[in-house]
């Protein structure tokens, strides 16, 4: 039987893999210059499977607007391309030959205020997350009060026997 340390440990453990998630999904939110970890989010669609960007390219962040993405399997250039102007990141990538170049727009308030959209929504998720975990503990807590309940049945009826 788990105690009750135990599963505020699990659920601590849980509820920190919400935070953890929303955390890096806040990486790749330009708030500034250029860094290789705002495509993390990207997914790219090959050899029949959805995969993180980083897993089929390289990024480097050569200069403070500009990010460099060079597939590992250069045939696959317009792919990856294409994944990356898909993302609801904004962004307007250009293949040349086999790397990508993926300059960064600048940041008007009309950019900023859709970046800060992008946040409160990455937030949203990691809220869920939460909330599932909140839902699990009260699930636990439901399940343990029942056997509470089911205790007090067999000892009244044990007092009440005659």
């Amino acid at each position: 039987m788990m105690t009750i340390p135990q599963i505020i440990k699990d659920m601590r453990g849980a509820m920190d893999k919400g935070i953890d998630s929303t955390r890096r999904e806040f990486t790749s939110i330009r708030s500034g210059k250029a860094t290789p970890n705002m495509l993390d989010t990207v997914r790219v669609d090959m050899y029949g499977t959805s995969m993180a960007l980083n897993q089929v390219a390289s990024v480097s962040a050569p200069e403070p607007r500009l990010l460099i993405v060079t597939p590992f399997d250069k045939a696959q250039a317009k792919v990856v391309e294409k994944a990356i102007r898909e993302s609801d990141l904004g962004l307007d990538p250009s293949a040349q030959g086999p790397i990508i170049r993926v300059p960064l727009p600048s940041m008007n308030e009309q950019r900023r205020k859709e970046l800060v959209k992008v946040v409160h929504k990455l937030a949203e998720e990691g809220k869920i997350t939460v909330k599932h975990a909140e839902k699990d503990l009260q699930k636990i807590h439901d399940d343990y009060i029942h056997k509470i309940d089911e205790l007090i049945k067999a000892k009244e009826a044990e007092i009440m026997e005659v």
